[in-house]
């Protein structure tokens, strides 16, 4: 016997991780030199939670997913176009910066207001998907932080695996030390899930899935409500790449023991 769920996956936009990045002042705060004309993608992380999010629904016949994402409607559009040949889903736009500095419990309450918003939302079926961690936001609070908004207790962070069982009790496997899962058992919705990489691969495109996506999300990029999201109250000194620093030293016929103290020296030091 399925559960049909409501699977709401949270999930930011940021620059291809193949450009070069440059932190630079601006009149509003720090930003990115060029931000507007970078390329963008999906955050990764939350790439792997909606493709976890439609394979559940897959699974469980009723399901639907919602594709929540919070960034400039014009970045949102050309990161669309790639993203909907993947999986089914419906977008919910939220205009605002995608930027990373910027606060999670701002971003978080945003998100928490628009899941609210959603018609029809139940709360008894609902699922709340989204990156562990994020490229862009890595704060690794605002998943947490939406959750305790929507009044879900029920948190899982650096889940890997997602499985229903009997009576649509869910089991899942999440990241801890050591290499190791820790394997916890739920009996049903509501729940939060913060997702590492999970076991699926990247779907292939589908060129009919991405007709049929496009036909809703270009009226819910018209109608996306403005966020007002900053880092309001908050004071950055100065902002710039991190050095490099490169030292190389080849020598053959050391054993392994004698190179892992080579490393722990220099790291000591």
């Amino acid at each position: 016997m399925s559960t049909a769920y409501q699977i709401v996956v949270c999930g930011g936009i940021v620059p291809d991780p193949l450009q070069t990045l440059e932190p630079v002042s601006s009149p509003t705060g720090p930003a990115l030199k060029n931000e507007m004309i970078l390329p963008a993608v999906l955050d990764p992380w939350s790439k792997h939670a909606l493709y976890e999010a439609a394979n559940l629904a897959k699974n469980n016949p009723g399901s639907k997913v919602w594709l929540l994402s919070l960034g400039p409607k014009a970045k949102l559009q050309q990161v669309m176009m790639t993203v909907a040949q993947k999986v089914p889903f419906e977008l919910i736009a939220l205009d605002g910066p995608a930027s990373g500095f910027t606060e999670a419990a701002e971003c978080a309450a945003a998100l928490a207001a628009a899941i609210r918003n959603i018609p029809g939302l139940d709360m008894a079926r609902l699922l709340v998907f989204g990156g562990w961690e994020s490229a862009s936001r890595g704060a690794g609070a605002t998943m947490q932080i939406v959750g305790e908004i929507l009044g879900i207790t029920n948190q899982f962070q650096g889940v890997d695996e997602l499985k229903v069982g009997a009576a649509g009790a869910l089991q899942i496997l999440e990241r801890i030390e050591g290499g190791k899962h820790q394997v916890s058992s739920l009996t049903g919705a509501p729940a939060v899930f913060g997702w590492a990489t999970g076991n699926l691969p990247e779907p292939p495109n589908h060129p009919q899935v991405g007709m049929l996506n496009m036909k809703g999300i270009m009226p819910a990029l018209q109608k996306a409500q403005a966020a007002k999201i900053g880092a309001e109250g908050v004071e950055f000194a100065s902002v710039s790449l991190p050095k490099q620093k490169r030292e190389t030293k080849l020598v053959k016929d050391l054993s392994p023991d004698e190179v892992a103290a080579e490393l722990v020296a220099w790291i000591s030091n």
